[in-house]
């Protein structure tokens, strides 16, 4: 705006002449409320848009105390590190929900002792570990049972865990039922010899069956039936003698005793074949098989191992521990094994190929496995897989990894524990009335 100088005529009249000034001031005043109008109209502010989000404040963080949280740069105040970019130490979002992509430098990662192995391919479900229990065969136990009433004279198998041999003499019994059937035996015997020949002949020899019949039903040895046919006096005591070998494993009687028909005095086990019980979980049990290879490695028997066969699976399932019995026998010539030994079995199907990481690398919640792939750079991100079947120190991955892939194998838990703190804390920065940490509270 251009502002034009006034002029005086010296014709004009005075008074005329001392007007002009004022007016000239009063124009003046007018023109720059009208300039200053126009600028604040060109320079009026945009309109505010309801419920546009401000911009979010740039957060700061202690890589080593992630608690400590402010907005401004800073230092910690429990170790004094310099506050960085929380997006520095939080990382990145992953798919596993609750868990978040940490990054570790290198010399926490030696700190806490973290390592890493690759996903390799190798054979799986080859092999299945089971603890076993030895006990003693039940089809090579034989109890030693009486026939006849008596009193046990002479005790040869007195005490419990003595081997003995088949045949081998256990205890004599004084009966003296026994020595009257001999008696009878003798006489019936020698009628029949006197009736050879006569009418009555097919009488004597029913009488000697009868006779005889009974003396083999109390168990008594041919030799005692043949010395008697001989002529040889009838003995005072009954020889009860072990009908296998093995070991005395449970003894009731003493010298002395008494016995009546029906009572088991000695048990006799056979320990040559021994039997392996074998727990088996639920989610294992279908590849089991009869018929099944099996190797036991015993506690105290180190660098040994001993082969075996499954030879039964049980139909019922431990409501308790939710595992089947398995039963493996093993041969045991030499006695080395012993029943109620512990060891393992490891349980011997087709090997196929897969991938496998040693156990230590997954983490087990109950509802998912997760692992830690390294990405490098010291970032780790967390990474939900499906497994198979445990293959010695390794298992088998399934889904969720591929050959030559890197993850944590120690420390592990330490990793999963600070991917959980992080996704918490970018959780709650993400709100938008998360207020920051001012200080350190003790």
């Amino acid at each position: 705006m251009t502002l034009e100088q006034p002029t005086f005529d010296a014709n004009q009249p005075a008074a005329s002449r001392s007007s002009s000034p004022l007016r000239s001031l009063a124009l003046l005043s007018l023109g720059l409320v009208a300039g200053a109008g126009g600028v604040l109209l060109l320079r009026r502010p945009a309109p505010v848009v309801a419920g546009q989000p401000e911009a979010k404040k740039q957060m700061y963080q202690c890589p080593m105390h992630l608690q400590i949280i402010q907005d401004h740069l800073g230092t910690c105040p429990i170790c004094a590190m310099d506050l960085v970019p929380i997006e520095q130490v939080q990382g990145g979002a992953s798919d596993v929900a609750g868990l978040a992509t940490v990054t570790i430098d290198p010399a926490r990662q030696q700190l806490i002792g973290l390592r890493t192995a690759k996903v390799s391919e190798g054979p799986t479900g080859g092999e299945l570990r089971a603890t076993v229990r030895l006990a003693a065969d039940e089809t090579r136990v034989r109890k030693i049972n009486v026939k006849v009433e008596g009193f046990v004279e002479k005790l040869y198998a007195d005490f419990v865990g003595k081997p003995v041999a088949k045949g081998q003499p256990l205890f004599s019994v004084y009966s003296p039922d026994f020595v009257s059937a001999q008696r009878e035996y003798q006489l019936a015997l020698n009628t029949q010899k006197a009736l050879s020949g006569g009418s009555l002949h097919q009488s004597g020899g029913d009488l000697l069956d009868s006779a005889r019949r009974r003396l083999l039903l109390w168990d008594i040895p041919q030799e005692t039936l043949d010395r008697l046919e001989q002529g040889g006096e009838p003995q005072k005591t009954l020889v009860l003698r072990s009908p296998i070998s093995g070991v005395v494993t449970a003894k009731t009687i003493v010298e002395g005793g008494r016995v009546s028909p029906g009572e088991a005095p000695l048990e006799i086990t056979e320990l040559g074949h021994l039997w392996a019980l074998a727990d088996v979980y639920e989610a294992e049990l279908t590849r089991v098989k009869v018929g099944m290879a099996t190797e036991l490695r015993m506690q105290g028997l180190e660098g040994r191992s001993f082969p075996g066969r499954v030879t039964f699976i049980d139909a019922v399932l431990d409501p308790k521990t939710r595992t089947a019995k398995v039963r493996i026998e093993v041969a045991n010539p030499k006695g080395e094994l012993k029943p109620e030994m512990f060891g393992d079995a490891i349980l011997k199907s087709g090997a196929r190929k897969g991938l496998l990481v040693p156990l230590d690398a997954v983490l087990d919640s109950g509802t998912r496995k997760v692992v830690f792939l390294a990405l490098g750079d010291g970032k780790f991100e967390p990474r939900e897989v499906e497994t198979g079947p445990a293959a010695g120190d390794h298992v088998e991955i399934r889904k969720g990894l591929s050959a030559g892939d890197e993850v944590v194998t120690g420390a592990s838990f330490l990793v999963d524990s600070e991917s959980r703190l992080r996704a918490a804390l970018a959780q709650m920065s993400a709100k938008p009335d998360a207020q920051p940490a001012t200080g350190h509270k003790h």
